[in-house]
């Protein structure tokens, strides 16, 4: 039995090679953009993205990093229907969120200042979701601190109720609930 061997032909050939090209070019970005010596010795890098850099020396010549604390973060905490109490929060992924973002706060090397603000679906008078807000934002406020947050560091805790409405949600929908918190750093 004799083996068969296949001969590419030279159009196959370049295009093999032609394919190739960016393929490297991707790997090689990947290296540059994931992997990074940090200069001078001993600074962290974080992307624009947030994630933290490598160093291709290893761990040993960087500082931990530690995430920047972004000027704007949401919480949806789908709270039961007319409750406000972090323990009637049904959605407990949202909750890790916020777990992750008081960490980095907590983490986080200039002083923060936080604002607290909390908003409402439509059901309901505007007095009536104005409280509900004021009520949801004093309790992630309230969690915050027991997560090490100190309660000075919490500038101010507002709602805006009903009246900031997401325009790509219905104004019923629960996506309407949620509290915004605003970072500056002090100083």
């Amino acid at each position: 039995m004799k083996k068969e061997t296949k001969t590419l032909r030279p159009a196959t050939l370049a295009l093999a090679c032609a394919l190739s090209v960016p393929f490297a070019a991707s790997a090689g970005d990947y290296m540059m953009e994931h992997f990074w010596s940090a200069q001078p010795k001993g600074t962290a890098w974080v992307s624009g993205s947030g994630e933290c850099w490598q160093s291709l020396n290893g761990a040993g010549d960087l500082a931990p990093c530690v995430k920047p604390v972004p000027e704007e973060f949401v919480v949806r905490l789908n709270f039961e229907f007319d409750k406000y109490q972090i323990a009637n929060v049904v959605n407990d992924a949202e909750l890790r969120r916020l777990d992750d973002y008081i960490s980095r706060v907590n983490q986080s090397e200039p002083q923060e200042q936080l604002s607290l603000t909390g908003h409402t679906d439509a059901k309901g008078s505007e007095a009536y979701n104005y409280q509900l807000g004021l009520n949801r934002a004093n309790a992630v406020r309230n969690y915050m601190v027991t997560k090490g947050i100190p309660a000075r560091d919490i500038v101010s805790v507002e709602s805006r109720g009903e009246l900031d409405m997401l325009p790509n949600h219905d104004i019923y929908s629960v996506q309407q609930r949620r509290v915004t918190i605003r970072s500056k750093v002090d100083g």
